[in-house]
Protein backbone atom coordinates (compact mmCIF):
# COMPACT_ATOMS: atom_id res chain seq x y z
CA UNK A 1 0.00 0.00 0.00
CA UNK A 2 1.86 3.15 -0.98
CA UNK A 3 0.91 5.53 1.80
CA UNK A 4 2.64 8.88 0.28
CA UNK A 5 0.09 7.98 -2.92
CA UNK A 6 -3.08 8.14 -0.16
CA UNK A 7 -1.99 10.92 1.39
CA UNK A 8 -1.50 13.45 -2.00
CA UNK A 9 -4.75 12.05 -3.27
CA UNK A 10 -6.68 12.71 -0.21
CA UNK A 11 -4.73 16.16 -0.53
CA UNK A 12 -6.49 16.95 -4.10
CA UNK A 13 -9.89 15.15 -2.99
CA UNK A 14 -10.13 17.42 0.33
CA UNK A 15 -9.44 20.83 -1.68
CA UNK A 16 -13.08 20.25 -3.39
CA UNK A 17 -14.32 21.30 0.60
CA UNK A 18 -18.18 20.84 1.05
CA UNK A 19 -18.90 19.03 -2.04
CA UNK A 20 -17.17 15.72 -1.17
CA UNK A 21 -19.25 15.02 1.79
CA UNK A 22 -22.12 16.67 0.11
CA UNK A 23 -21.49 14.18 -3.35
CA UNK A 24 -20.34 11.08 -1.07
CA UNK A 25 -24.02 10.91 1.46
CA UNK A 26 -25.81 11.99 -1.87
CA UNK A 27 -24.06 8.62 -3.84
CA UNK A 28 -24.48 6.37 -0.55
CA UNK A 29 -28.56 7.58 0.38
CA UNK A 30 -29.16 6.79 -3.32
CA UNK A 31 -27.57 3.80 -3.86
CA UNK A 32 -28.59 2.19 -0.14
CA UNK A 33 -31.66 4.47 1.13
CA UNK A 34 -32.41 2.69 3.76
CA UNK A 35 -29.12 3.77 5.85
CA UNK A 36 -30.58 7.52 5.44
CA UNK A 37 -32.68 6.68 9.07
CA UNK A 38 -28.92 5.98 10.86
CA UNK A 39 -28.21 9.98 10.14
CA UNK A 40 -29.75 13.16 11.75
CA UNK A 41 -32.14 15.08 9.86
CA UNK A 42 -29.48 18.14 9.45
CA UNK A 43 -26.81 16.93 7.62
CA UNK A 44 -24.58 19.37 8.06
CA UNK A 45 -22.51 18.63 10.36
CA UNK A 46 -22.28 15.06 10.03
CA UNK A 47 -20.39 16.48 6.82
CA UNK A 48 -17.94 17.70 8.49
CA UNK A 49 -17.42 14.96 10.76
CA UNK A 50 -16.92 12.62 7.89
CA UNK A 51 -14.15 15.08 6.06
CA UNK A 52 -12.17 15.33 9.32
CA UNK A 53 -12.61 11.58 10.48
CA UNK A 54 -11.46 10.34 6.72
CA UNK A 55 -8.35 13.25 6.78
CA UNK A 56 -7.36 11.94 10.15
CA UNK A 57 -7.08 8.36 9.38
CA UNK A 58 -5.06 9.10 6.07
CA UNK A 59 -3.16 11.44 7.54
CA UNK A 60 -1.95 8.42 10.00
CA UNK A 61 -2.49 5.79 7.34
CA UNK A 62 1.86 4.96 8.00
CA UNK A 63 1.25 4.74 11.91
CA UNK A 64 -0.65 1.81 12.17
CA UNK A 65 -0.69 1.43 15.92
CA UNK A 66 -1.45 4.77 16.62
CA UNK A 67 -4.41 3.91 13.83
CA UNK A 68 -5.70 0.91 14.76
CA UNK A 69 -5.98 2.42 18.25
CA UNK A 70 -8.57 5.23 16.92
CA UNK A 71 -10.81 2.45 15.05
CA UNK A 72 -11.14 0.28 17.67
CA UNK A 73 -12.53 2.95 19.74
CA UNK A 74 -14.26 4.89 16.74
CA UNK A 75 -15.76 0.97 15.63
CA UNK A 76 -17.16 0.50 19.11
CA UNK A 77 -18.64 3.93 19.29
CA UNK A 78 -20.39 3.69 16.25
CA UNK A 79 -22.69 0.91 17.34
CA UNK A 80 -24.90 3.22 18.62
CA UNK A 81 -25.69 4.57 15.81
CA UNK A 82 -27.17 1.13 14.92
CA UNK A 83 -23.97 0.42 12.29
CA UNK A 84 -23.57 -3.35 11.57
CA UNK A 85 -21.46 -4.88 9.49
CA UNK A 86 -23.21 -5.08 6.48
CA UNK A 87 -23.22 -1.25 6.14
CA UNK A 88 -19.68 -1.11 5.84
CA UNK A 89 -19.65 -1.91 2.07
CA UNK A 90 -21.79 -0.09 1.08
CA UNK A 91 -19.76 3.38 2.52
CA UNK A 92 -16.72 1.82 0.94
CA UNK A 93 -18.36 2.00 -2.55
CA UNK A 94 -19.56 5.32 -2.10
CA UNK A 95 -16.13 6.54 -0.72
CA UNK A 96 -14.43 5.01 -3.96
CA UNK A 97 -17.03 6.36 -6.17
CA UNK A 98 -16.37 9.64 -4.43
CA UNK A 99 -12.72 9.24 -4.96
CA UNK A 100 -13.39 8.48 -8.49
CA UNK A 101 -15.17 11.83 -9.10
CA UNK A 102 -13.02 14.38 -7.67
CA UNK A 103 -9.54 12.88 -8.89
CA UNK A 104 -10.75 12.16 -12.47
CA UNK A 105 -7.26 11.18 -14.53
CA UNK A 106 -5.35 11.38 -11.54
CA UNK A 107 -7.69 8.07 -10.52
CA UNK A 108 -5.52 4.80 -11.58
CA UNK A 109 -6.05 1.52 -11.22
CA UNK A 110 -3.02 1.18 -8.27
CA UNK A 111 -4.81 3.91 -6.57
CA UNK A 112 -8.15 2.06 -6.55
CA UNK A 113 -6.70 -0.86 -4.98
CA UNK A 114 -4.69 1.10 -2.59
CA UNK A 115 -7.83 2.77 -1.49
CA UNK A 116 -9.97 -0.65 -1.59
CA UNK A 117 -7.21 -2.07 0.95
CA UNK A 118 -7.49 1.11 3.12
CA UNK A 119 -10.98 1.09 3.25
CA UNK A 120 -10.72 -2.89 3.85
CA UNK A 121 -8.30 -2.43 6.72
CA UNK A 122 -10.98 0.21 7.98
CA UNK A 123 -13.76 -1.72 8.08
CA UNK A 124 -12.03 -4.98 9.67
CA UNK A 125 -10.85 -3.38 12.62
CA UNK A 126 -14.10 -1.52 13.25
CA UNK A 127 -15.98 -4.32 12.86
CA UNK A 128 -13.76 -6.78 15.19
CA UNK A 129 -13.78 -3.74 17.68
CA UNK A 130 -17.76 -3.49 17.59
CA UNK A 131 -17.88 -6.89 17.89
CA UNK A 132 -15.81 -7.55 20.62
CA UNK A 133 -17.51 -4.63 22.42
CA UNK A 134 -20.71 -6.31 22.86
CA UNK A 135 -19.45 -8.54 25.30
CA UNK A 136 -18.59 -5.41 27.67
CA UNK A 137 -21.20 -2.71 27.20
CA UNK A 138 -24.72 -2.33 25.38
CA UNK A 139 -24.54 0.16 22.11
CA UNK A 140 -26.26 2.38 24.80
CA UNK A 141 -28.01 3.07 28.12
CA UNK A 142 -31.48 4.34 28.71
CA UNK A 143 -31.49 6.64 31.22
CA UNK A 144 -34.42 8.48 33.08
CA UNK A 145 -34.40 12.22 34.56
CA UNK A 146 -34.66 12.28 37.74
CA UNK A 147 -33.55 15.79 38.11
CA UNK A 148 -34.37 18.95 35.95
CA UNK A 149 -32.90 21.91 37.28
CA UNK A 150 -32.91 25.49 35.44
CA UNK A 151 -30.25 27.66 36.37
CA UNK A 152 -29.84 29.84 34.17
CA UNK A 153 -32.05 30.93 31.06
CA UNK A 154 -29.70 28.79 28.87
CA UNK A 155 -28.44 26.37 31.25
CA UNK A 156 -29.56 23.34 33.07
CA UNK A 157 -28.60 20.63 35.38
CA UNK A 158 -29.49 17.12 34.99
CA UNK A 159 -29.77 14.81 37.55
CA UNK A 160 -30.37 11.17 35.15
CA UNK A 161 -30.56 7.46 36.53
CA UNK A 162 -29.16 4.70 33.83
CA UNK A 163 -31.11 1.12 33.80
CA UNK A 164 -27.81 -0.36 34.11
CA UNK A 165 -24.73 0.56 35.25
CA UNK A 166 -22.52 2.98 33.14
CA UNK A 167 -18.72 2.89 34.32
CA UNK A 168 -16.95 5.93 33.75
CA UNK A 169 -14.05 7.75 35.14
CA UNK A 170 -13.91 11.54 36.36
CA UNK A 171 -13.09 13.61 33.21
CA UNK A 172 -14.33 11.39 30.54
CA UNK A 173 -17.46 12.58 28.37
CA UNK A 174 -20.47 10.00 27.47
CA UNK A 175 -22.78 10.91 24.75
CA UNK A 176 -26.28 11.96 24.62
CA UNK A 177 -29.33 12.39 23.29
CA UNK A 178 -33.09 11.91 22.85
CA UNK A 179 -35.27 9.26 21.54
CA UNK A 180 -36.62 12.40 19.17
CA UNK A 181 -33.55 12.98 17.72
CA UNK A 182 -30.84 11.15 15.84
CA UNK A 183 -27.82 13.39 17.08
CA UNK A 184 -25.22 12.64 19.89
CA UNK A 185 -24.27 15.53 22.28
CA UNK A 186 -20.61 14.60 24.63
CA UNK A 187 -20.95 15.72 28.05
CA UNK A 188 -18.60 15.11 30.87
CA UNK A 189 -20.41 14.00 33.93
CA UNK A 190 -20.36 16.59 37.08
CA UNK A 191 -19.68 13.71 39.16
CA UNK A 192 -17.20 10.99 40.63
CA UNK A 193 -18.73 7.45 40.01
CA UNK A 194 -21.95 7.00 42.36
CA UNK A 195 -23.28 4.35 44.34
CA UNK A 196 -26.57 4.71 42.60
CA UNK A 197 -24.82 5.02 39.54
CA UNK A 198 -26.91 8.63 38.99
CA UNK A 199 -25.47 11.25 36.63
CA UNK A 200 -25.13 14.66 37.20
CA UNK A 201 -25.06 16.74 33.79
CA UNK A 202 -24.71 20.08 33.38
CA UNK A 203 -25.90 21.79 29.79
CA UNK A 204 -26.02 24.86 28.13
CA UNK A 205 -28.69 25.15 24.99
CA UNK A 206 -26.07 26.07 22.29
CA UNK A 207 -28.05 28.15 19.88
CA UNK A 208 -29.32 26.25 16.94
CA UNK A 209 -28.44 22.94 18.90
CA UNK A 210 -30.75 20.10 18.79
CA UNK A 211 -29.55 17.69 22.04
CA UNK A 212 -28.36 20.82 23.91
CA UNK A 213 -32.01 22.71 23.40
CA UNK A 214 -33.99 19.42 23.65
CA UNK A 215 -32.31 19.16 27.17
CA UNK A 216 -32.60 22.48 28.38
CA UNK A 217 -36.11 23.49 27.60
CA UNK A 218 -37.43 20.46 26.10
CA UNK A 219 -37.38 17.72 29.26
CA UNK A 220 -39.00 16.98 32.24
CA UNK A 221 -38.35 14.83 35.68
CA UNK A 222 -39.57 11.57 34.55
CA UNK A 223 -38.71 11.54 30.76
CA UNK A 224 -35.90 9.18 28.87
CA UNK A 225 -32.91 10.14 27.28
CA UNK A 226 -30.03 7.80 25.75
CA UNK A 227 -26.21 7.63 26.83
CA UNK A 228 -23.48 6.60 25.06
CA UNK A 229 -20.07 4.31 26.38
CA UNK A 230 -17.26 7.18 28.16
CA UNK A 231 -15.22 8.13 25.95
CA UNK A 232 -11.58 10.61 26.06
CA UNK A 233 -8.59 10.41 28.61
CA UNK A 234 -7.29 13.60 28.48
CA UNK A 235 -9.28 15.22 31.57
CA UNK A 236 -8.59 12.06 33.59
CA UNK A 237 -6.08 11.98 36.85
CA UNK A 238 -3.97 8.60 35.82
CA UNK A 239 -1.19 10.84 34.22
CA UNK A 240 -0.70 13.26 36.96
CA UNK A 241 0.06 10.77 39.32
CA UNK A 242 -0.39 11.91 43.09
CA UNK A 243 0.83 16.08 41.86
CA UNK A 244 -0.58 18.79 43.22
CA UNK A 245 -3.33 20.43 40.88
CA UNK A 246 -4.17 23.52 39.69
CA UNK A 247 -7.71 23.50 37.96
CA UNK A 248 -9.00 25.92 35.74
CA UNK A 249 -13.11 25.76 34.53
CA UNK A 250 -15.14 28.07 32.44
CA UNK A 251 -18.46 28.03 32.35
CA UNK A 252 -20.19 24.39 32.16
CA UNK A 253 -16.08 23.45 31.88
CA UNK A 254 -16.90 23.28 35.69
CA UNK A 255 -18.69 20.06 34.78
CA UNK A 256 -15.87 17.87 34.32
CA UNK A 257 -13.57 19.43 36.65
CA UNK A 258 -16.04 19.02 39.40
CA UNK A 259 -15.72 15.87 39.11
CA UNK A 260 -12.14 15.41 39.34
CA UNK A 261 -12.38 17.38 42.84
CA UNK A 262 -14.99 14.71 43.78
CA UNK A 263 -12.49 11.95 43.09
CA UNK A 264 -9.58 13.32 44.86
CA UNK A 265 -11.77 13.70 48.05
CA UNK A 266 -12.69 9.82 47.41
CA UNK A 267 -8.97 8.74 46.92
CA UNK A 268 -8.21 10.11 50.47
CA UNK A 269 -6.04 13.39 49.54
CA UNK A 270 -2.49 14.10 50.09
CA UNK A 271 -2.60 16.68 47.52
CA UNK A 272 -3.25 20.44 47.39
CA UNK A 273 -6.03 21.35 45.11
CA UNK A 274 -6.58 25.31 43.84
CA UNK A 275 -9.44 25.64 41.76
CA UNK A 276 -10.14 28.70 39.40
CA UNK A 277 -13.93 28.94 38.23
CA UNK A 278 -14.49 31.58 35.48
CA UNK A 279 -17.65 33.53 34.15
CA UNK A 280 -18.52 36.09 32.07
CA UNK A 281 -21.03 37.75 34.87
CA UNK A 282 -21.51 37.24 38.68
CA UNK A 283 -25.26 36.21 37.28
CA UNK A 284 -23.76 33.38 35.40
CA UNK A 285 -21.72 31.07 38.75
CA UNK A 286 -24.54 28.72 38.23
CA UNK A 287 -23.10 26.31 40.45
CA UNK A 288 -22.09 28.51 43.30
CA UNK A 289 -23.81 26.43 46.44
CA UNK A 290 -22.06 23.66 45.21
CA UNK A 291 -18.48 25.03 44.55
CA UNK A 292 -18.63 26.96 48.47
CA UNK A 293 -19.71 23.28 49.77
CA UNK A 294 -16.86 21.83 48.27
CA UNK A 295 -14.66 24.39 49.62
CA UNK A 296 -16.07 24.30 52.67
CA UNK A 297 -15.58 20.84 52.84
CA UNK A 298 -12.01 20.18 51.99
CA UNK A 299 -9.45 22.24 53.73
CA UNK A 300 -6.78 21.11 50.61
CA UNK A 301 -9.04 22.89 48.29
CA UNK A 302 -8.65 26.45 47.46
CA UNK A 303 -11.25 28.28 45.27
CA UNK A 304 -11.08 31.52 43.41
CA UNK A 305 -13.85 32.79 41.54
CA UNK A 306 -12.99 34.91 38.13
CA UNK A 307 -15.54 37.52 36.70
CA UNK A 308 -14.64 37.78 32.89
CA UNK A 309 -16.21 41.50 32.68
CA UNK A 310 -16.69 44.66 34.39
CA UNK A 311 -19.07 47.02 33.98
CA UNK A 312 -16.85 49.59 35.47
CA UNK A 313 -14.46 48.72 33.04
CA UNK A 314 -16.36 48.36 29.76
CA UNK A 315 -14.09 46.18 27.06
CA UNK A 316 -11.68 44.75 29.81
CA UNK A 317 -11.77 41.04 30.07
CA UNK A 318 -10.16 39.47 32.67
CA UNK A 319 -9.06 35.60 31.73
CA UNK A 320 -9.20 32.90 34.50
CA UNK A 321 -5.52 31.50 33.20
CA UNK A 322 -4.24 35.54 33.47
CA UNK A 323 -5.71 35.30 37.17
CA UNK A 324 -4.02 32.21 38.14
CA UNK A 325 -0.75 32.92 36.97
CA UNK A 326 -1.37 36.77 38.51
CA UNK A 327 -1.75 34.78 41.60
CA UNK A 328 1.28 32.08 41.60
CA UNK A 329 3.70 30.21 40.33
CA UNK A 330 2.19 26.75 39.82
CA UNK A 331 4.82 25.37 37.52
CA UNK A 332 5.29 22.46 39.97
CA UNK A 333 1.70 21.28 39.49
CA UNK A 334 -0.74 19.42 36.76
CA UNK A 335 -2.90 21.92 34.72
CA UNK A 336 -6.71 20.85 34.18
CA UNK A 337 -8.24 23.42 31.47
CA UNK A 338 -12.05 23.29 30.57
CA UNK A 339 -14.28 25.53 29.52
CA UNK A 340 -14.85 27.15 26.08
CA UNK A 341 -12.85 26.60 22.94
CA UNK A 342 -11.62 30.40 23.18
CA UNK A 343 -11.09 29.89 26.96
CA UNK A 344 -8.92 26.98 26.56
CA UNK A 345 -6.95 28.14 23.97
CA UNK A 346 -5.89 31.17 25.63
CA UNK A 347 -5.30 29.78 28.85
CA UNK A 348 -3.08 27.07 27.21
CA UNK A 349 -1.07 29.62 25.05
CA UNK A 350 -0.77 31.77 28.63
CA UNK A 351 0.80 28.67 30.29
CA UNK A 352 2.84 27.46 27.74
CA UNK A 353 4.15 30.83 27.77
CA UNK A 354 4.56 31.16 31.06
CA UNK A 355 6.94 28.24 30.86
CA UNK A 356 4.64 25.42 31.75
CA UNK A 357 5.80 21.55 29.68
CA UNK A 358 2.89 20.22 27.30
CA UNK A 359 2.86 17.48 29.55
CA UNK A 360 1.47 19.07 32.26
CA UNK A 361 -1.41 21.11 30.56
CA UNK A 362 -4.25 18.84 30.43
CA UNK A 363 -7.34 19.53 28.24
CA UNK A 364 -9.52 17.91 25.45
CA UNK A 365 -8.51 19.59 22.69
CA UNK A 366 -9.85 22.23 20.58
CA UNK A 367 -12.85 22.15 18.05
CA UNK A 368 -16.48 21.78 19.06
CA UNK A 369 -17.23 17.98 17.51
CA UNK A 370 -16.42 14.95 19.40
CA UNK A 371 -16.31 12.67 16.13
CA UNK A 372 -15.63 9.27 17.94
CA UNK A 373 -13.89 8.66 20.61
CA UNK A 374 -10.51 10.24 21.95
CA UNK A 375 -10.45 12.75 19.14
CA UNK A 376 -12.67 16.26 18.22
CA UNK A 377 -13.21 17.97 15.29
CA UNK A 378 -15.54 20.04 13.18
CA UNK A 379 -17.24 23.31 13.45
CA UNK A 380 -21.09 22.78 13.76
CA UNK A 381 -23.01 24.17 17.01
CA UNK A 382 -24.23 20.71 18.02
CA UNK A 383 -22.93 17.42 19.48
CA UNK A 384 -20.40 19.03 21.65
CA UNK A 385 -17.97 17.86 23.93
CA UNK A 386 -16.00 21.11 24.13
CA UNK A 387 -18.87 23.71 23.73
CA UNK A 388 -18.87 23.83 27.55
Amino acid sequence: MDAAGLKRSWSLVAAHGDQVPLYFYSTLFLAYPETRQMFPTNMAGQRDRLVSALGHIVSNVDQVDRLVGFLRDLGADHRKFAVRPEHYPAVGEALLATLRHFLGEVWTDELAADWAAAYGLVSKVMIESAQAAEAESPPWWVAEILAHERRTFDVAVLTVRPQYLLPFTPGQSIGVSHPAVRTWRYYSPANAPRQDGTLELHVRAAPGGVVSSRLVYGCAVGDQVHLAAPVGDRLTLWSAGTADLLLLAGGTGWAPVKSLVEQVAAEAPGRRVDLYVGARSRMEFYDNDAIDKLAASYPWLTVTHVVGSDPRRPGELVHVADRALADGDWRSRHVYVCGSDEMVSHSVTALTQAGYHADQVHHEGFGQHWYGPAWRAATAPDDSGGVR
